[in-house]
């Protein structure tokens, strides 16, 4: 019988034979599947902090809309911006508790608190949904949520006219997780997933002023 030797038999290289964990699919490397592991976990984390992201700014951004327009949720066509109605005599004219209470009176209806409250509004949901300028966004949304927090005064269990407050929480109000949430989004960068984030932060007059990121 003709014994058929291999072409590379004496030359003192012969190639290793792989055995165990051929076509099981497993990394032969822990680090690499460690990065694996923690690459797709930043992705997931990026994609959740997304959707809050764009989930916030639409909030903002519907209540700059209804309160403009009136398209008869919060704000009925009759009371809609456009047409000469105050974004803020109902809300800040009907504060009832609270240390501010009378300054918010004061400042119903005023033309300066409506610019300001709707430029607010629109600012930060535009800001939010294009995932740019979050830190200033973060800033004038907490400003923002603190006001609204005061004018609705958690901690007070009665009106000023004796009632009932209705307060469910003498702290961790809804305006309160807003504030948190803006702040959040910004520190951890959300933008940066579906959104404008990265190139934003690119451009060359953010660069010098890192608190527009």
């Amino acid at each position: 019988m003709a014994v058929h030797e291999s072409p590379h038999r004496g030359h003192g290289f012969h190639l290793p034979a792989f055995r165990g964990r051929r076509n099981t699919g497993e990394s032969a490397d822990p680090a690499q599947s460690a990065v694996s592991a923690h690459s797709s976990a930043r992705t997931a984390q990026g994609y959740a902090l997304a959707a809050v992201r764009l989930l916030t700014g639409f909030v903002f951004l519907w209540a700059f809309l209804d309160k403009t327009f009136g398209l008869g949720y919060a704000t009925g066509s009759d009371k809609a911006w456009i047409d000469g109605g105050s974004p803020t005599k109902g809300f800040l004219g009907s504060v009832a508790v609270g240390p501010m209470e009378s300054t918010f009176h004061s400042w119903a209806g005023d033309p300066w608190a409506d610019w300001l409250f709707m430029l607010g509004l629109l600012g930060i949901g535009v800001a939010l949904i294009a995932g740019v300028a979050l830190r200033f966004a973060a800033l004038a949304g907490t400003v923002m949520m603190a006001l609204m927090w005061i004018a609705e005064w958690p901690p007070a269990k009665h009106l000023s006219d004796g009632s009932p407050s209705m307060s469910t929480n003498p702290f961790a109000e809804y305006h309160l997780i807003y504030a948190v949430v803006l702040i959040a989004l910004a520190a951890a960068s959300a933008g940066n997933t579906l959104g404008a984030g990265k190139r934003w932060s690119e451009l060359p007059f953010v660069r010098r002023s890192p608190w527009l990121r």
